[in-house]
């Protein structure tokens, strides 16, 4: 059986968590204040998408394919990345609140992180080369054999990244938030 294409379609203050999105090909497609959370979005395909202020909190997306996807002031908590298709996965995040998401060994390089609220998010493993973390939130995020090579961490916020158990090579911080580094080996400094 076929599945639909629909392109540039706009869905404004959809409820897809009883009716959900039918399974097809959604290309340059916009999702503005939609209602997903605790619902289905698996086994799609989306390219060149923008979710705007939606809520997908604890949204299937098992093997949906995310192409150049944005999401803006979205409530994205608890969604499971690491079980989307990673086949060319490009996401970006803007104004999200992205607490206790997990990104389990994927890879995102060159993903940006625009604002987040990113608190008891998983990181674990995850390929965060040259990510950027623009005034994110990252409170009680984990952070364990991450990559963060060349990531930008200048205005992130509450971070414990133990340099010992992830690359941290050229990485970018603030001479304020270096204490993010240090937080193991529990010492003062003033």
């Amino acid at each position: 059986m076929m599945r639909p294409f629909i392109s540039e379609a706009t869905y404004t203050k959809k409820d897809f968590r009883k009716a959900r999105l039918p399974k097809g090909d959604y290309e340059n497609c916009t999702f503005i204040n939609c209602q997903f959370q605790e619902g289905y979005l698996d086994n799609q395909l989306l390219v060149d998408c923008h979710f705007q202020d939606c809520d997908l909190t604890n949204t299937n997306l098992a093997h949906t394919q995310f192409n150049n996807v944005t999401f803006t002031s979205c409530k994205l908590v608890g969604l499971r990345f690491e079980t989307c298709d990673p086949l060319l996965l490009t996401i970006s995040f803007t104004e999200c609140n992205l607490t206790m998401s997990s990104f389990y060994e994927v890879c995102l390089p060159n993903t940006v992180f625009d604002r987040c609220k990113l608190h008891q998010t998983d990181f674990t493993g995850a390929e965060l080369v040259q990510c950027s973390f623009y005034g994110c939130d990252l409170d009680k995020a984990l952070f364990d054999r991450t990559n963060l090579s060349k990531a930008d961490l200048r205005t992130a916020l509450h971070f414990n990244i133990d340099p010992t158990r992830n690359t941290i090579t050229k990485a970018k911080f603030n001479r304020e938030a270096l204490l993010g580094l240090l937080k193991k080996y529990d010492i003062v400094v003033e």
